[in-house]
């Protein structure tokens, strides 16, 4: 069997080791911990004073971290200034004992072994000076390491604090490990940042572990795009992944399968809840995201898709794309606007369609299935001129049975009109500029047929 030291520093290394960046890439890491040392800390847990444990076990810990790249310690201490009176406590009773730095563990130890625990539990007054303990660095990751064997003692509310910070983007969620406490005072706690159980010495010494590993180092993750039947075989689609608590973007990439078919192995950040979106057509989501350190996650995602082809019949080519807006079924929200004679990805589900042709073409209903292609077509336009004998005002109807609908209007000013129209019968009214009397107005008739020229003289 491995010492202790070998056998928590082995998958440590392993993993800053695996995480691809380089010195240049890789964010500072500040950890800093702040550690309960009021008076409470001297009752025994196990064969000693809790505080004893927990020290043991914080420096060797902190030895293993010793000369990490990229990586400055501090301490920031409670509860050991001022002994507690009757009636009276001290809520200020918070200081930082020891600054970051990348050489702090010497110091950290010199402080942890001379400390005396006299005072209250001023948790959230902690976390509000542990702000100030960062120095000014956007891209540094910010950690709070929060270690008491008590709940706020002063009145005020450290998950409200934890969430402003948080809220800021001053620290990331802090990681909280509760000494011995009993199930009312966890309950407490849990809102102030990750919150791990530490009932016994032993179990301590585990907690401790997981929370540096998970500080300190991405893990590996895959995310799973699935078809309907559950398949991880969607691909080719951004994804992003936002911080939950704070919506700035984390990861943002083009999902891809590797060369042995399946979804591409990532780098993660664990430290993070995570709100995941693939940007398919509609977008699709998931809340609370998070991967375990140490372990490879696969994070699944409902994410089905079949193609939209539209195609115009064949004739006179068009002078502009025509572009197609597209639309859940029977929802008024635009998805998407796809031009003709083009093919995109939806997610499987039926979509109404309205074509931008003259006049509107509505396909209501369509149906998109998985890994297949659904092919609307649309018929070719025709041309319509127009050609009256001076400008003049007017417009161009479709008939439906005895319906006439308006279609586009003239241009006022021109002495030719061109329209491509969708085949069907038209009737066009115009009146010149220069005639003041309505009867003097002229309807006349046409008919368009896909891929043929009509031509109206007034």
């Amino acid at each position: 069997m491995l010492p202790r030291s070998f056998r928590t520093f082995i998958p440590l290394l392993a993993l800053l080791l695996g995480s691809g960046l380089s010195a240049q890439d890789r964010p500072v890491t500040r950890m800093l911990f702040v550690m309960d040392a009021s008076n409470s800390m001297n009752a025994f847990w196990g064969n000693q004073p809790k505080i004893n444990t927990a020290r043991e076990l914080l420096l060797e810990s902190l030895e293993q971290l010793e000369g990490t790249p990229d990586l400055e310690l501090a301490l920031r201490l409670y509860g050991h200034q001022t002994a507690i009176e009757p009636g009276k406590q001290d809520c200020d009773d918070t200081r930082l004992e020891v600054p970051f730095s990348e050489r702090s563990v010497p110091e950290m130890r010199r402080v942890l072994e001379a400390v005396r625990c006299v005072g209250t539990t001023p948790i959230a007054r902690s976390l509000e000076k542990a702000a100030g303990d960062f120095p000014d660095d956007p891209k540094a990751r910010n950690i709070i390491i929060l270690i008491t064997d008590g709940i706020e003692a002063c009145d005020e509310d450290p998950c409200a604090v934890s969430r402003a910070l948080q809220a800021r983007s001053i620290i990331l969620k802090p990681f909280v490990i509760g000494v011995g406490l009993d199930d009312g005072q966890k309950y407490s706690l849990q809102c102030v940042g990750n919150y791990y159980d530490a009932s016994t010495p032993e179990l301590f010494d585990q907690v401790l572990q997981v929370v540096i590993t998970q500080a300190l180092n991405s893990t590996t993750a895959e995310i799973d795009l699935l078809t309907v039947d559950g398949k991880p075989t969607e691909t080719d689609v951004p994804v992003t992944l936002y911080d939950q608590r704070t919506g700035e973007v984390r990861y943002h990439f083009v999902h891809t399968l590797n060369a042995r078919g399946r979804p591409d192995t990532l780098s993660i950040d664990p430290v993070y809840t995570y709100r995941l979106v693939a940007h398919t057509i509609p977008p699709v989501s998931r809340e609370d995201v998070t991967v375990k350190p140490g372990t490879h996650t696969i994070i699944t995602l409902s994410a089905g898709q079949g193609q939209l082809e539209l195609k115009m019949g064949s004739g006179l080519p068009e002078q502009r794309p025509t572009p197609c807006i597209v639309r859940r079924q029977g929802d008024g929200t635009t998805l998407n606007v796809q031009d003709i004679n083009t093919t995109d990805k939806y997610l499987v589900g039926r979509y109404d369609l309205e074509f931008l042709t003259l006049p509107r073409l509505k396909v209501e209903d369509v149906t998109i299935e998985q890994g297949k292609t659904a092919t609307v077509l649309v018929p070719q336009t025709g041309v319509l001129n127009i050609l009256p004998g001076t400008p003049g005002y007017g417009a161009v109807f479709l008939r439906e049975g005895d319906r006439l609908v308006h279609v586009v209007d003239l241009d006022p000013s021109a002495l030719r009109h061109q329209y491509r129209l969708l085949p069907g019968n038209y009737q066009v009214v115009y009146r010149s500029r220069s005639a003041n009397r309505t009867e003097y107005s002229t309807t006349k008739d046409a008919v368009i047929e896909s891929g043929r020229s009509v031509t109206i003289n007034f």
